[in-house]
């Protein structure tokens, strides 16, 4: 097996596994934005790659606007996943491409409920990993967390991501999968590692897995806030390990969220819509999820 071929085991490539780890420094502010990532002979060597495994991943990072690469500058961090905005950008409507001062008021409360209903785990992994360093840093002390997540059942045909003009070739739907259970085990071991290590006494994560192809992305923050946002449909290329496809896929940190309810201010209830989309969660957990197999946080 060479190293191009080489992953940990999930069925997720090499170069893959070097931008999700170039992404991981990004958000532990390693690589802060604005500034620009080591020379790529300097990066290739820190992670033990070569120069073009490394490229490949800052393609990824590149195509998901994580990183703006230009010949003869380098490649420079544009945002950040646990770059916050102002409290003033998400007490209106529309929330734009960032939920995370919602993420940050849930947190702060004593008791954490967060429903999810979402085509990967992987957005939520990162707004998961920022409270936990809130939460090692003592800024916040919650003393019980409860996440209950909705992820479409692994081999229901799924209009995207899939190769354009070729419905049947199902390979982006398997590494939608191993993408999928690669932060699912990263999110488990997360909110594990806080029970573990004695900072939340109470912390309970339940999976199910449902016959739906997510439309939305759905967040329900301590039963009172409603988040969403619709997945749009995009046409864009994706590197596999036998050459460049055209996909259609969703960005799932690109969807303009919209939220139901404000923080901290009862005055303000949620819209007839934002209740009866915590009624649809309800009843989709309660009468189609199938639990998911394997550990989970208990």
């Amino acid at each position: 097996m060479n190293e191009q071929q080489a992953g940990d085991g999930s069925g997720v490539k090499e170069f893959e596994r070097v931008a999700r780890e170039l992404l991981d420094r990004i958000g532990r502010g390693v690589y802060p934005v604005g500034t620009h990532l080591p020379a790529q002979r300097e990066l290739s060597d820190a992670l033990g790659v070569s120069r073009v495994t490394l490229q490949r991943a800052l393609k990824i990072l590149a195509a998901e606007r994580w990183i703006e690469s230009r010949r003869g500058s380098g490649s420079r961090v544009v945002k950040s996943p646990t770059t916050s905005p102002s409290r003033a950008e998400v007490t209106g409507a529309t929330v734009g491409d960032s939920i995370e001062a919602v993420f940050d008021w849930a947190f702060e409360q004593p008791e954490v409920s967060l429903d999810v209903y979402t085509l990967t785990s992987e957005t939520l992994h990162w707004q998961i990993q920022a409270q936990a360093l809130r939460i090692r840093r003592r800024q916040i002390n919650p003393s019980s967390i409860t996440l209950r997540m909705l992820l479409p059942a692994e081999g229901i045909p799924l209009p995207y991501p899939s190769v354009k003009d070729s419905p049947d070739d199902q390979r982006l739907r398997f590494r939608l999968d191993d993408i999928t259970k690669q932060y699912t085990s990263l999110l488990d071991q997360s909110l594990r590692a806080l029970r573990a290590e004695k900072l939340v006494p109470d912390v309970d994560v339940q999976i199910r897995r449902v016959k739906l192809t997510p439309t939305f992305k759905l967040y329900v923050f301590n039963r009172t806030v409603a988040v969403m946002g619709p997945y749009e449909v995009v046409e864009r290329d994706i590197e596999l390990d036998d050459g460049d496809v055209t996909a259609l896929d969703v960005l799932g940190f690109e969807a303009t969220l919209t939220q139901f309810g404000e923080p901290g201010n009862p005055q303000v209830a949620p819209s007839r819509f934002g209740a009866s989309m915590r009624s649809w969660y309800e009843s989709v957990w309660d009468r189609l999820g199938v639990p998911e197999e394997g550990p989970a946080v208990r």
